[in-house]
């Protein structure tokens, strides 16, 4: 029998991973709301948790296939747009929980922001420009 450590991580890693950086990338509102040093890893952290509980709600309520070798049982249960919601709605839930705490109100995004990028725009292309 596999120890919990090869269990859990290719649990996280696949699918749940990445269903919640698949339902991130395609919500720019749910990127902005998390985007900070410290909001990151517990919205990641929750996400997890709470698309895990999502998935095995789904899966004792609806009726899968067998399994053929085609396609997982999260698969299946993800070609139901109501079902692929569900878990938007939870993802979006987690990273609004997360942005309303206060302990994160001052904090900044992850990464530059938009005139950080802009200067760095117009150094390069006069670095750029300087090498022709």
């Amino acid at each position: 029998m596999p120890g919990p450590e090869e269990i859990w991580l290719p649990l996280v890693d696949e699918p749940i991973g990445g269903i919640v950086r698949q339902i991130q990338m395609d919500d720019p509102e749910i990127d902005r709301l998390v985007s900070s040093p410290h909001r990151i890893l517990p919205f990641r952290t929750f996400a997890y948790i709470r698309v895990g509980i999502v998935l095995g709600q789904l899966l004792f309520d609806n009726d899968v296939p067998p399994y053929d070798g085609s396609e997982t049982w999260v698969d299946a249960l993800l070609r139901e747009p109501k079902h692929r919601e569900a878990l938007v709605e939870e993802v979006r839930s987690v990273a609004e929980e997360i942005a309303s705490d206060p302990r994160y109100a001052d904090e900044g995004p992850l990464g530059p922001d938009e005139a950080a990028r802009e200067r760095f725009k117009d150094f390069a292309r006069k670095q750029l420009a300087q090498d022709v």
